[in-house]
């Protein structure tokens, strides 16, 4: 099949690019060109910054595709330009939105794809969903072939699962661990989340490409295995060879003081127990299985990490806003101790 990817190198495309490439599709990729120095052999680049609409239907031509993948596609004006674009172009259309848009406050954790959408804490998930609407508005009004994917928390090699974390990673995190500083852990740690390796993520994506079953409708692809933050942030350190020095603190509470915005991130996510039913996935793409455990996938990535320093970003701003942090919170439970 001849596919085209609109991005193709970031944590979840490229693995997605790198699967398609192993099984000998015929890969696209479209976009502007900072990464890829990584993509496989016998993948083609159209390069092309998409969000000029005119120079991308040029640089396009005439050609036609099997599949178009949308990775990038944030708001309704850019889905809205993909149907300009495509619209008889491709025989499918799949857009990455986000298992985020899914209802906030739950009023269940299971999660299957007919969970209500609606995040009033996260403008990123409202915007996934307005992006959602457009799209099946356009396949039940025109016929755009779209097919739906909402991915959870979905992580690579290069930068390990976190709850709370600066603007350049997890890595000032891991480097706290390793110089024995506390390390803030959102709400009491209990709450049960779900990490998806991306090659595991890819092996779902790819079967629903050409799927007869896919078009019109929507899938989570996640793994089947929940584990608490506790646990993750275990494994982390296990993984590090250092003893876990956790604080952990209200999700509400960090996204009051500031000057992080944790409201959609935490309180609008990572902050609520899910649990994700895969069954309509698994009815779509039969051989579909997560097999990347958490720990073994979350070890991998400590690993290398700790041998890229390419993915050792320091982030002091992130660093000093923890200790303060700390700092205020063992002072009050001291203080509250004594008394």
């Amino acid at each position: 099949m001849k596919i085209l990817l609109i991005g193709g190198t970031g944590t979840i495309s490229m693995a997605i690019t790198r699967l398609l490439a192993e099984r000998g599709e015929n890969v696209w990729l479209l976009n502007r060109g900072s990464r890829n120095s990584d993509i496989p052999e016998g993948v083609k680049v159209i390069s092309c910054d998409i969000s000029d609409e005119k120079k991308t239907a040029e640089a396009l031509g005439d050609m036609t595709f099997d599949c178009v993948g949308e990775f990038i596609g944030f708001v309704p004006e850019q889905v809205e330009r993909d149907v300009r674009l495509f619209t008889g172009r491709t025989k499918q259309y799949i857009y990455i939105s986000s298992a985020s848009a899914y209802q906030k406050p739950m009023s269940d954790f299971h999660i299957t794809e007919s969970t209500p959408l609606a995040n009033p804490y996260w403008q990123y998930s409202r915007d996934k969903l307005a992006c959602e609407e457009y799209l099946m508005k356009q396949y039940r009004e025109n016929g755009f072939p779209v097919t739906i994917v909402r991915p959870s928390h979905t992580y690579d090699e290069r930068s390990v699962p976190l709850g709370v974390h600066g603007a350049n990673g997890s890595w000032q995190v891991l480097k706290r661990m390793l110089e024995g500083k506390p390390v803030i852990i959102h709400g009491d740690g209990s709450s049960l989340w779900t990490v998806t390796h991306n090659s595991d993520f890819a092996k779902g994506y790819a079967g629903l490409i050409g799927n007869i079953h896919a078009i019109g409708q929507a899938f989570h692809i996640t793994s089947d295995e929940s584990v608490t933050w506790n646990q993750i942030y275990a494994i982390i350190a296990d993984a590090l060879g250092v003893e876990l020095n956790a604080r952990h603190i209200s999700s509400e509470f960090l996204n009051t003081i500031g000057p992080y915005d944790f409201e959609g991130t935490l309180i609008g996510d990572k902050a609520n127990t899910v649990i994700f039913d895969n069954s309509k996935l698994k009815r779509a793409v039969p051989d579909y299985a997560a097999v990347v455990r958490a720990d073994q996938g979350i070890r991998s990535t400590v690993e290398y990490v700790l041998s890229h320093k390419e993915c050792q970003n320091d982030d002091p701003e992130f660093d000093r806003w923890c200790d303060r942090v700390v700092a205020a919170y063992d002072k009050l439970t001291n203080e509250l101790k004594e008394k």
